[in-house]
């Protein structure tokens, strides 16, 4: 009965049948309040973790801003970091962007004054050009040939180098493939002023025999001092696989090209003696060759022309070290055999030679830890160094075996990590009317080169086909020559290449055909049927060449290999009485 007594009711129904104890407002509401209090004091607070806890909400949510160097225990820790590291985020270009991008960055431009003397200074060759002058005023004042020669051979030279001295500065400025496509292009300018000249004053021997020689100056001379330059410095050096395969494509076509009217012509020469109706007489046979040169003239332009689509535009990656991946890296001598000559290199160019992980000491940790690697074995998992190190620095570890993670710092003023300034020498617009002057010299003295070679001939034991095949490429070749063996030893080879092997596509592929078109405008009857001699010459060439080129990677006695083929052959012309068979069947006037 107590406890019924007890128990009130506070129903609606309980208070009309009146047996309930009404309640008021305030006692409902510290009812509220106590059952409140009550909950707050059974709930169980959450555990407390230190700020470099994998689970902290501070390394969930990133909020948590560290300095330093922090010590990680676990793999979350690393994808943490990795997650919060900041990364630049670099905005796509455009194709004509990329193109003229240059490969390193640019530096300050240089006023007029420093621009002048560094022209001046350029090489110490420019104190040859005294004898521009002299060529000149012995050409209308006397008249003896060697001299004139000598002189005039004497000021082309550093003409040439300044030439290539303009072209190497214009090519700072714009990507790799094109720069080397320029020094490629304004380095044959003065094999073209030659033969231009040379063609007009129907001395198609010359013309011939000079183009043929440029070719293989720069596919032995060029490219053998090229490889054997950069060879002193560096163990190997590795270049473009893919574009040296298509430019011995190239030059093989080039080949088959001269070989084809050679071949036309030896065919017709043992036909005679055939019935009259499978002979040929010379005038036809001469009006024949000429025909079908200027229509092989005409495809080499366009293939030329699908050339430079292909290598500019289509397949313009291929020809960019970074992303072609199909270059190997250059690799220096070791301490013990390295030459003492060359300097070592303090600055550290990206991509140039392989990083050797040496351990060393972190000044950012407070208590010790080294840079190196761990031993999987000894530390029961496997090696940090291949899980961790994605670069060519090595990842900071602890002396206890944990992973530590450096916060980056970006470089100030750097638009490329670890890549040099490239400090140009001379401006653009120095460099254009440098360019202008140079080959308006070049031109004239030329021209007195030129007149002077029949002379020459006449009083000395040298021929014209060594005239043309080895004293003239040696000037015109003068300004890549320079360019490429300066730049394999900067360890930048695929230029080189580029230069001197692409210099050669373009002699065969373009400068070749179109002083035969030319020819063909101002009635000069040139053909590509060229020295039986000079053509086989040019074959075994461009096979060795190949074969040195094929694994994509160069060293010192490739580059002695191709030297002394040039000096062979330079013998081997030395002897050789010379063959114009062009001339048995064609004359010009």
């Amino acid at each position: 009965m107590a406890s019924n007594a007890n128990n009130t009711d506070s129903s609606p129904n309980a208070l009309e049948r009146g047996n309930a104890t009404p309640t008021s407002p305030v006692s409902d509401a510290q009812h509220q309040q106590q059952q409140a209090d009550s909950g707050l004091r059974n709930r169980k607070e959450p555990p407390s973790y230190p700020p470099s806890s994998p689970i902290s909400p501070a390394a969930r949510t990133g909020t948590q801003r560290s300095t330093g160097t922090q010590n990680l225990n676990s793999p979350l820790d690393a994808s943490a970091v990795t997650a919060v590291a900041p990364r630049k985020s670099k905005r796509k270009l455009s194709y004509w962007q990329g193109l003229l991008k240059p490969k390193r960055r640019v530096g300050e431009t240089p006023t007029w004054s420093s621009s002048l003397r560094a022209i001046v200074f350029a090489s110490w060759l420019n104190v040859l050009l005294v004898f521009i002058p002299v060529s000149w005023a012995l050409h209308f004042a006397i008249h003896n040939d060697t001299v004139i020669f000598v002189t005039a051979f004497l000021a082309i030279i550093p003409l040439a180098k300044l030439l290539g001295f303009a072209t190497e500065e214009l090519s700072l400025r714009v990507g790799e493939t094109l720069g080397g496509l320029l020094n490629a292009t304004l380095g044959n300018a003065v094999e073209l002023i030659i033969s231009i000249i040379a063609l007009t004053k129907c001395q198609l021997r010359v013309v011939q025999a000079s183009l043929i020689g440029s070719i293989l100056s720069n596919l032995l001379l060029v490219l053998g001092m090229c490889f054997f330059a950069g060879g002193t410095k560096f163990s190997t050096q590795g270049f473009l696989v893919s574009a040296a395969q298509l430019n011995s494509s190239l030059l093989t076509l080039s080949v088959v090209a001269v070989l084809i009217p050679a071949t036309f012509h030896a065919a017709l020469s043992n036909s005679s003696g055939q019935t009259d109706e499978g002979t040929v007489s010379s005038g036809s046979e001469g009006d024949r060759i000429l025909k079908m040169s200027r229509g092989v003239a005409v495809i080499l332009l366009f293939i030329y022309g699908c050339y430079l689509t292909y290598q500019l535009w289509s397949h313009a990656h291929l020809y960019e070290s970074k992303q072609s991946g199909g270059v190997q890296k250059s690799m220096k001598y070791p301490e013990s055999v390295r030459l003492p000559h060359w300097p070592h290199d303090k600055k550290s160019t990206k991509g140039s030679t392989e990083a050797l992980n040496a351990p060393t000491s972190n000044p950012n940790v407070a208590n010790g830890p080294t840079t190196g690697t761990i031993d999987g074995e000894a530390a029961g998992r496997p090696s940090i160094s291949e899980s961790h190190n994605t670069g060519t620095h090595p990842v900071p570890v602890s002396s206890d075996g944990h992973l530590l993670a450096e916060q980056p710092q970006e470089p100030e003023g750097e638009e490329d990590d670890g890549e040099e300034v490239e400090e140009p020498q001379i401006s653009v617009p120095a460099a254009a009317i440098l360019l202008v002057g140079v080959t308006v010299l070049v031109a004239f003295t030329a021209e007195f080169l030129v007149d002077s070679i029949n002379g020459l001939v006449e009083s000395s034991p040298l021929s014209q086909e060594w005239v043309g095949l080895i004293l003239l490429p040696i000037v015109g070749n003068a300004a890549e020559h320079v360019t490429a063996v300066t730049v394999s030893v900067k360890d930048k080879l695929d230029l080189s290449i580029g230069v001197a092997v692409g210099s050669s596509i373009q002699i065969s592929l373009l400068v070749i055909p179109f002083i035969v078109v030319l020819g063909w405008i101002i009635g000069k009857p040139l053909t590509l049927l060229f020295d039986p001699f000079e053509a086989v010459v040019l074959f075994l060439t461009v096979i060795t060449v190949n074969y040195v080129v094929a694994d994509g990677q160069s060293n010192w006695l490739e580059g002695m290999i191709l030297m002394c083929l040039y000096v062979i052959i330079a013998v081997a012309l030395w002897f050789y009485p010379g063959n114009d068979p062009a001339s048995t069947l064609l004359t010009c006037t």
